[in-house]
């Protein structure tokens, strides 16, 4: 199956999230993809829009790579592959850095003047458009896990048959519309994929 656009697959994760629709869920999309299909599933199911922040951690001299993902509070998630690419522990914790100064940067620009969404007590779906190793995902899902949510639901259009497995632990349901064995990159499940740029992640914020 290819998804027109990230709307199209919004369109479509909202119809397999039904059963959420009324309940007023929290959903929480990792910037920046996410966010515009994040909008769709919160009118869509009427809900509340807000973003978690986590970033993935790049392998020496390939920051394309994952090794792993860190959230805001530095719990950091590496995948088995990380020492294998040359990821020794002085290196995780330069990148950590790194990735975490972009994280506060984002947190002052996409929810100023104002305090997260908080997830206590609610239903909560953290949505991105896509998984390839899982890393950011798995950070996502450990932070709000903390904040003691209701139920916490994962839901991607499309995602490898073994990342699933690896989240499964994080969440009390993995909701993937797609998870086909020969992947390459989330990109080619899709007709269109363009970059979403920090604006449209902003004005999304502000219209829900």
């Amino acid at each position: 199956m290819l998804f027109e656009d990230r709307n199209d697959a919004a369109g479509k994760m909202a119809e397999a999230l039904k059963a959420y629709a009324g309940k007023r869920p929290l959903i929480l999309a990792v910037p920046r993809g996410a966010v515009p299909m994040g909008g769709i599933l919160a009118e869509t199911l009427g809900g509340d829009l807000d973003v978690v922040l986590v970033r993935k951690l790049g392998a020496p001299g390939d920051p394309e790579l994952a090794i792993g993902a860190v959230d805001e509070t530095g719990w950091t998630y590496l995948t088995p592959h990380a020492e294998m690419v040359g990821a020794d522990s002085v290196y995780v914790d330069r990148e950590r850095a790194a990735q975490m100064e972009v994280l506060r940067q984002r947190r002052a620009a996409y929810t100023p003047g104002r305090e997260p969404a908080s997830a206590s007590g609610r239903v909560v779906i953290v949505v991105d458009d896509g998984l390839a190793t899982g890393a950011s995902m798995m950070a996502a899902l450990h932070a709000i896990r903390q904040q003691k949510p209701a139920r916490l639901v994962c839901a991607v259009p499309v995602a490898p048959p073994s990342t699933l497995e690896r989240l499964r632990p994080y969440a009390d349901e993995v909701v993937c519309l797609q998870a086909p064995p020969r992947f390459g990159s989330v990109g080619q499940f899709y007709r269109h994929f363009p970059q979403v740029e920090d604006a449209e992640v902003l004005a999304c914020l502000r219209n829900h």
